[in-house]
Protein backbone atom coordinates (compact mmCIF):
# COMPACT_ATOMS: atom_id res chain seq x y z
CA UNK A 1 0.00 0.00 0.00
CA UNK A 2 1.90 3.42 -0.63
CA UNK A 3 0.82 6.22 1.57
CA UNK A 4 1.44 9.94 0.68
CA UNK A 5 4.32 11.22 2.18
CA UNK A 6 5.28 8.64 4.70
CA UNK A 7 7.20 9.33 7.89
CA UNK A 8 10.82 8.16 7.53
CA UNK A 9 10.27 6.24 10.40
CA UNK A 10 6.60 5.45 12.10
CA UNK A 11 6.79 3.46 15.36
CA UNK A 12 3.34 2.65 16.91
CA UNK A 13 2.46 0.97 20.42
CA UNK A 14 5.93 -0.72 20.01
CA UNK A 15 5.89 -3.08 23.25
CA UNK A 16 8.64 -5.70 23.66
CA UNK A 17 9.61 -8.13 26.64
CA UNK A 18 12.45 -10.61 27.70
CA UNK A 19 10.65 -12.91 30.44
CA UNK A 20 9.20 -10.27 33.11
CA UNK A 21 11.63 -7.62 32.06
CA UNK A 22 9.68 -4.81 29.48
CA UNK A 23 12.36 -3.34 27.42
CA UNK A 24 9.76 -1.13 25.93
CA UNK A 25 6.13 -0.41 26.93
CA UNK A 26 4.45 0.77 23.98
CA UNK A 27 6.74 3.19 22.24
CA UNK A 28 5.21 5.21 19.70
CA UNK A 29 6.85 8.25 17.76
CA UNK A 30 7.13 9.48 14.37
CA UNK A 31 10.74 11.03 12.60
CA UNK A 32 10.02 12.78 9.58
CA UNK A 33 11.69 12.58 5.73
CA UNK A 34 15.30 14.68 6.12
CA UNK A 35 14.99 15.00 9.69
CA UNK A 36 18.08 14.84 12.02
CA UNK A 37 16.47 12.82 15.24
CA UNK A 38 18.17 12.08 18.54
CA UNK A 39 17.44 8.73 20.14
CA UNK A 40 18.89 9.38 23.69
CA UNK A 41 18.15 7.15 27.22
CA UNK A 42 20.33 5.84 29.94
CA UNK A 43 21.45 2.42 29.98
CA UNK A 44 18.57 0.05 29.87
CA UNK A 45 16.45 2.57 28.53
CA UNK A 46 15.35 0.36 25.34
CA UNK A 47 17.08 1.75 22.62
CA UNK A 48 19.20 -1.36 21.41
CA UNK A 49 15.97 -3.22 21.56
CA UNK A 50 14.02 -0.91 19.22
CA UNK A 51 16.88 -0.45 16.93
CA UNK A 52 16.85 -3.93 16.50
CA UNK A 53 13.72 -4.21 15.78
CA UNK A 54 13.67 -1.62 12.99
CA UNK A 55 16.70 -3.31 11.71
CA UNK A 56 14.48 -6.76 11.58
CA UNK A 57 16.79 -8.59 13.67
CA UNK A 58 14.13 -9.33 16.39
CA UNK A 59 10.43 -9.48 16.53
CA UNK A 60 8.47 -6.56 18.62
CA UNK A 61 5.71 -8.27 20.92
CA UNK A 62 3.02 -5.69 19.63
CA UNK A 63 3.25 -2.83 17.58
CA UNK A 64 3.91 -1.97 13.88
CA UNK A 65 7.43 0.15 12.58
CA UNK A 66 7.48 0.96 8.64
CA UNK A 67 10.31 2.70 7.09
CA UNK A 68 9.21 5.43 4.74
CA UNK A 69 5.56 3.16 4.40
CA UNK A 70 7.13 -0.08 4.48
CA UNK A 71 6.14 -2.01 7.13
CA UNK A 72 8.89 -3.92 9.00
CA UNK A 73 7.30 -7.31 8.79
CA UNK A 74 5.05 -7.52 6.04
CA UNK A 75 7.32 -5.68 3.77
CA UNK A 76 10.86 -6.23 5.11
CA UNK A 77 12.63 -6.56 2.23
CA UNK A 78 11.69 -2.91 0.94
CA UNK A 79 12.04 -1.78 4.68
CA UNK A 80 15.44 -2.97 4.90
CA UNK A 81 16.62 -1.64 1.42
CA UNK A 82 15.34 1.54 2.19
CA UNK A 83 17.45 1.43 5.83
CA UNK A 84 20.87 1.46 6.97
CA UNK A 85 22.08 0.33 10.14
CA UNK A 86 25.80 1.26 12.04
CA UNK A 87 25.57 -1.24 14.46
CA UNK A 88 26.96 -0.43 18.11
CA UNK A 89 29.89 -3.61 18.07
CA UNK A 90 32.45 -4.10 15.73
CA UNK A 91 30.76 -6.61 13.20
CA UNK A 92 33.18 -7.92 10.11
CA UNK A 93 34.00 -10.79 8.00
CA UNK A 94 37.36 -11.59 8.00
CA UNK A 95 38.37 -13.21 4.87
CA UNK A 96 37.63 -10.57 2.76
CA UNK A 97 39.45 -7.20 2.04
CA UNK A 98 38.09 -3.73 2.39
CA UNK A 99 36.85 -3.14 -0.86
CA UNK A 100 35.60 -6.76 -1.59
CA UNK A 101 33.74 -6.79 1.40
CA UNK A 102 31.87 -3.68 0.81
CA UNK A 103 30.88 -4.80 -3.01
CA UNK A 104 29.70 -7.92 -1.59
CA UNK A 105 27.22 -5.80 1.23
CA UNK A 106 26.32 -4.05 -1.75
CA UNK A 107 25.30 -7.71 -3.70
CA UNK A 108 23.70 -8.30 -0.45
CA UNK A 109 20.89 -5.17 -1.57
CA UNK A 110 20.39 -5.89 -5.02
CA UNK A 111 23.48 -3.64 -6.09
CA UNK A 112 25.96 -4.11 -8.82
CA UNK A 113 28.59 -2.43 -10.01
CA UNK A 114 26.97 1.07 -10.69
CA UNK A 115 27.36 1.57 -6.94
CA UNK A 116 30.87 1.06 -7.47
CA UNK A 117 31.82 4.80 -7.73
CA UNK A 118 29.97 5.87 -4.96
CA UNK A 119 31.97 2.96 -2.60
CA UNK A 120 35.11 4.72 -3.93
CA UNK A 121 33.95 7.84 -2.96
CA UNK A 122 33.30 6.79 0.04
CA UNK A 123 36.71 4.89 0.70
CA UNK A 124 38.19 8.29 0.00
CA UNK A 125 35.12 10.42 2.35
CA UNK A 126 36.02 8.29 4.96
CA UNK A 127 40.13 8.14 4.56
CA UNK A 128 39.93 4.77 3.72
CA UNK A 129 41.04 4.67 0.62
CA UNK A 130 44.82 3.45 1.42
CA UNK A 131 43.01 0.40 3.15
CA UNK A 132 40.92 -0.75 -0.03
CA UNK A 133 43.09 -3.62 -0.61
CA UNK A 134 43.71 -4.50 3.34
CA UNK A 135 42.15 -7.65 5.24
CA UNK A 136 39.65 -6.60 7.61
CA UNK A 137 41.33 -8.73 10.32
CA UNK A 138 44.11 -6.50 10.16
CA UNK A 139 42.47 -3.35 10.62
CA UNK A 140 42.49 -0.91 13.81
CA UNK A 141 39.44 -0.24 15.29
CA UNK A 142 39.01 2.76 14.53
CA UNK A 143 39.34 1.84 10.95
CA UNK A 144 36.92 -1.29 11.10
CA UNK A 145 34.05 1.41 12.52
CA UNK A 146 34.89 3.45 9.18
CA UNK A 147 34.10 0.28 7.28
CA UNK A 148 31.17 -0.26 8.70
CA UNK A 149 29.53 2.71 8.10
CA UNK A 150 30.40 2.55 4.82
CA UNK A 151 28.79 -0.85 5.09
CA UNK A 152 25.54 0.87 6.04
CA UNK A 153 25.60 3.18 3.31
CA UNK A 154 26.72 1.22 0.80
CA UNK A 155 23.39 0.93 -1.03
CA UNK A 156 22.38 4.72 -0.60
CA UNK A 157 20.08 4.17 2.29
CA UNK A 158 17.01 6.51 2.27
CA UNK A 159 17.12 6.25 6.43
CA UNK A 160 20.19 6.15 8.43
CA UNK A 161 20.54 5.14 12.26
CA UNK A 162 23.76 5.45 14.07
CA UNK A 163 24.01 3.44 16.88
CA UNK A 164 27.09 4.96 19.62
CA UNK A 165 28.86 5.37 16.42
CA UNK A 166 31.76 7.77 17.98
CA UNK A 167 31.81 5.51 21.22
CA UNK A 168 35.52 4.94 21.61
CA UNK A 169 36.96 6.33 18.48
CA UNK A 170 39.51 8.86 18.08
CA UNK A 171 39.12 13.20 17.53
CA UNK A 172 39.97 12.69 13.24
CA UNK A 173 36.97 9.89 13.07
CA UNK A 174 34.36 11.94 14.97
CA UNK A 175 35.49 14.77 12.94
CA UNK A 176 35.36 12.99 9.48
CA UNK A 177 32.11 11.44 10.04
CA UNK A 178 30.21 14.48 11.11
CA UNK A 179 31.53 16.09 8.30
CA UNK A 180 30.10 13.28 5.95
CA UNK A 181 27.04 12.73 7.71
CA UNK A 182 26.37 16.55 7.38
CA UNK A 183 26.75 16.60 3.62
CA UNK A 184 24.19 13.59 3.23
CA UNK A 185 21.82 15.02 5.68
CA UNK A 186 21.79 18.01 3.32
CA UNK A 187 21.08 15.98 0.26
CA UNK A 188 18.16 14.56 2.27
CA UNK A 189 19.11 11.71 3.92
CA UNK A 190 17.13 10.74 7.57
CA UNK A 191 19.82 10.42 9.86
CA UNK A 192 18.73 8.57 13.37
CA UNK A 193 21.58 9.27 16.15
CA UNK A 194 22.20 7.38 19.52
CA UNK A 195 25.33 8.61 21.74
CA UNK A 196 25.94 8.98 25.20
CA UNK A 197 28.32 12.29 23.55
CA UNK A 198 25.43 14.56 24.51
CA UNK A 199 27.24 17.30 23.05
CA UNK A 200 26.82 15.34 19.59
CA UNK A 201 23.02 15.13 20.15
CA UNK A 202 22.95 18.88 20.79
CA UNK A 203 24.85 20.22 18.40
CA UNK A 204 23.13 17.64 15.13
CA UNK A 205 19.73 16.55 16.20
CA UNK A 206 16.84 18.99 15.31
CA UNK A 207 14.57 16.56 17.30
CA UNK A 208 15.19 14.38 20.57
CA UNK A 209 13.21 11.82 21.89
CA UNK A 210 14.57 10.78 25.36
CA UNK A 211 13.72 6.85 26.58
CA UNK A 212 13.90 5.61 29.77
CA UNK A 213 12.64 2.35 31.31
CA UNK A 214 10.86 1.41 27.73
CA UNK A 215 9.20 4.51 27.84
CA UNK A 216 9.41 7.98 25.45
CA UNK A 217 9.85 10.53 28.47
CA UNK A 218 9.58 13.40 25.92
CA UNK A 219 10.11 14.07 22.51
CA UNK A 220 10.61 17.71 20.91
CA UNK A 221 12.77 20.07 18.96
CA UNK A 222 16.36 20.46 20.73
CA UNK A 223 15.48 24.07 21.39
CA UNK A 224 12.37 23.60 23.40
CA UNK A 225 14.30 20.41 24.88
CA UNK A 226 16.65 23.54 26.61
CA UNK A 227 14.07 25.96 27.00
CA UNK A 228 11.80 23.97 28.54
CA UNK A 229 13.10 24.32 32.82
CA UNK A 230 13.58 27.47 33.97
CA UNK A 231 16.84 27.50 35.50
CA UNK A 232 20.68 28.94 34.94
CA UNK A 233 23.71 27.74 36.44
CA UNK A 234 26.45 29.95 38.45
CA UNK A 235 29.88 28.75 39.25
CA UNK A 236 32.29 30.40 42.07
CA UNK A 237 35.42 29.95 43.22
CA UNK A 238 35.70 31.63 46.55
CA UNK A 239 38.45 33.78 47.71
CA UNK A 240 40.89 32.81 50.32
CA UNK A 241 39.23 29.92 51.49
CA UNK A 242 35.83 31.03 52.18
CA UNK A 243 32.88 28.51 53.07
CA UNK A 244 29.71 29.00 51.35
CA UNK A 245 27.06 30.28 54.05
CA UNK A 246 23.80 27.65 54.67
CA UNK A 247 21.68 29.29 52.71
CA UNK A 248 22.91 28.63 49.99
CA UNK A 249 24.03 24.87 50.49
CA UNK A 250 20.48 23.36 48.91
CA UNK A 251 21.42 25.05 44.93
CA UNK A 252 24.55 23.49 45.55
CA UNK A 253 24.83 20.69 42.39
CA UNK A 254 29.03 20.15 42.34
CA UNK A 255 31.78 21.06 44.04
CA UNK A 256 35.29 20.39 42.01
CA UNK A 257 38.65 21.47 41.77
CA UNK A 258 37.78 24.63 44.48
CA UNK A 259 34.52 25.89 42.29
CA UNK A 260 31.03 25.50 43.94
CA UNK A 261 28.00 25.24 40.86
CA UNK A 262 24.82 26.71 41.96
CA UNK A 263 21.24 25.83 40.16
CA UNK A 264 19.22 28.69 40.86
CA UNK A 265 15.88 29.08 39.30
CA UNK A 266 15.47 32.47 37.14
CA UNK A 267 12.61 33.43 39.09
CA UNK A 268 12.76 32.66 42.71
CA UNK A 269 16.73 32.52 42.98
CA UNK A 270 17.75 35.51 40.73
CA UNK A 271 21.77 35.63 40.73
CA UNK A 272 21.70 39.11 42.81
CA UNK A 273 20.56 37.15 45.54
CA UNK A 274 23.09 34.83 45.75
CA UNK A 275 26.33 38.02 46.17
CA UNK A 276 23.63 39.44 48.17
CA UNK A 277 23.72 36.28 50.51
CA UNK A 278 28.07 36.50 50.43
CA UNK A 279 28.49 40.16 51.04
CA UNK A 280 26.63 39.70 54.43
CA UNK A 281 28.45 36.39 55.13
CA UNK A 282 31.43 38.29 54.59
CA UNK A 283 32.97 35.72 51.75
CA UNK A 284 35.17 37.31 49.06
CA UNK A 285 35.00 35.90 45.59
CA UNK A 286 37.71 34.73 43.41
CA UNK A 287 35.97 33.86 40.17
CA UNK A 288 32.17 33.99 38.90
CA UNK A 289 30.87 32.53 36.01
CA UNK A 290 27.45 31.78 34.36
CA UNK A 291 25.91 28.68 31.91
CA UNK A 292 22.48 28.07 30.80
CA UNK A 293 21.06 24.53 31.09
CA UNK A 294 22.68 22.24 28.33
CA UNK A 295 20.90 18.94 27.61
CA UNK A 296 22.77 16.80 29.96
CA UNK A 297 21.15 18.96 32.72
CA UNK A 298 17.90 18.27 30.94
CA UNK A 299 18.47 14.66 30.67
CA UNK A 300 19.28 14.12 34.33
CA UNK A 301 16.29 16.31 35.22
CA UNK A 302 14.14 13.72 33.16
CA UNK A 303 15.66 10.42 33.88
CA UNK A 304 17.41 10.92 37.29
CA UNK A 305 20.20 9.58 35.23
CA UNK A 306 24.10 10.84 34.38
CA UNK A 307 25.62 10.02 31.77
CA UNK A 308 29.34 8.65 32.14
CA UNK A 309 32.16 10.47 31.85
CA UNK A 310 33.02 11.44 28.16
CA UNK A 311 35.67 13.80 26.65
CA UNK A 312 34.21 16.80 25.03
CA UNK A 313 33.44 15.39 22.08
CA UNK A 314 32.15 18.34 20.02
CA UNK A 315 35.15 20.53 21.01
CA UNK A 316 37.13 18.76 18.93
CA UNK A 317 34.65 18.49 16.08
CA UNK A 318 34.81 22.27 15.22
Amino acid sequence: MNIPNPAALAIHGVRKSYGEMQALSGVSFEIKPGEFFGLLGPNGAGKSTLISIIAGLIRADQGSISVLGHDTVRDWRAARRALGVVPQELVFDPFFNVVDMLRIQAGFYGCGKEVWPWIDEMLIRLDLNHKRNASMRALSGGMKRRVLIAQALVHKPPVVILDEPTAGVDVELRRTLWTFMRDLHAKGTTVVLTTHYLEEAQEMCERIAILDKGNVRVIETTEQLLNRHPFRFLRLKLANGGQLPASLRPFVTSERNGSIELRLEREQQPIASVFTALRVAGVDIEDVQTREPDLEDIFVELTGNGISAQPNAMGAMK
